[in-house]
C-alpha cells in the first residue's frame, strides 16, 4: 500500500514538475514580447527628443517642468515606462542567462510578476519532449516517491507492532 501510494505522489510531482520547462519557454515569451513593445515606445520617444534638440533626460524634465497638469503626468508615466523597460530587460536577460536549476529557483519571481500571473492564466500543459523536461520529470517523481513513503511511514509509526525478541 505504502508503495502504490508513494508511486502515485512520485508521478503526481513528477507531472507538475515537467510542466515548468513549458511555463518558463512561455513566460519568457511573454517576457520578451513585453521588453520589445517597451523598447519600441523608448525607442520612438528618445528620437523625438533628438528630432526636438533634446536627450532624454532634457525631454522628461521638460514634460515635468510644465504647469500642465496632463504633461506633468506624461512625463512621469514616460519616466515609469523606461523603468520598467529597464527591469524587463534586465530579467529578460538574467532568464535567457540562466541554466534549468537557476530558473526553477526563480520560480517564486516568475510567479510573483503580472507577467507571470498573466502567463499561467493562459498556460497550457505540455508533454515534456526536452531532456530538460524529462530530467525535471524524473526528480519530481523522485522527491514525490520518497516524501509521500516518509510520510506513510511516520504516519505508520503508532500502529507498528513491536517485535519481541526472547531469549
Amino acid at each position: 500500500m505504502r508503495r502504490a501510494l508513494a508511486s502515485v505522489g512520485g508521478l503526481g510531482l513528477a507531472l507538475i514538475l515537467s510542466q515548468f520547462p513549458e511555463y518558463a519557454q512561455q513566460y519568457t515569451q511573454r517576457l520578451g514580447g513585453a521588453v520589445d513593445e517597451l523598447r519600441v515606445i523608448t525607442t520612438d520617444f528618445d528620437h523625438a527628443a533628438i528630432a526636438g534638440g533634446l536627450d532624454r533626460a532634457q525631454a522628461l524634465a521638460r514634460y515635468n517642468a510644465s504647469n500642465d497638469d496632463f504633461l506633468a503626468g506624461r512625463g512621469e508615466s514616460m519616466t515609469a515606462t523606461f523603468q520598467r523597460f529597464e527591469q524587463l530587460s534586465a530579467a529578460l536577460s538574467q532568464i535567457q542567462n540562466a541554466g534549468p536549476v537557476e530558473r526553477l529557483q526563480s520560480l517564486p519571481v516568475y510567479l510573483d510578476t503580472d507577467i507571470g500571473r498573466r502567463t499561467l492564466q493562459s498556460y497550457r500543459p505540455a508533454v515534456p519532449a526536452t531532456m530538460e523536461g524529462i530530467l525535471y520529470a524524473g526528480g519530481g517523481f523522485l522527491l514525490g516517491y520518497l516524501l509521500l513513503s516518509a510520510v506513510w511511514r511516520f504516519c505508520a509509526l503508532p500502529f507498528r507492532r513491536r517485535r519481541l525478541y526472547q531469549y
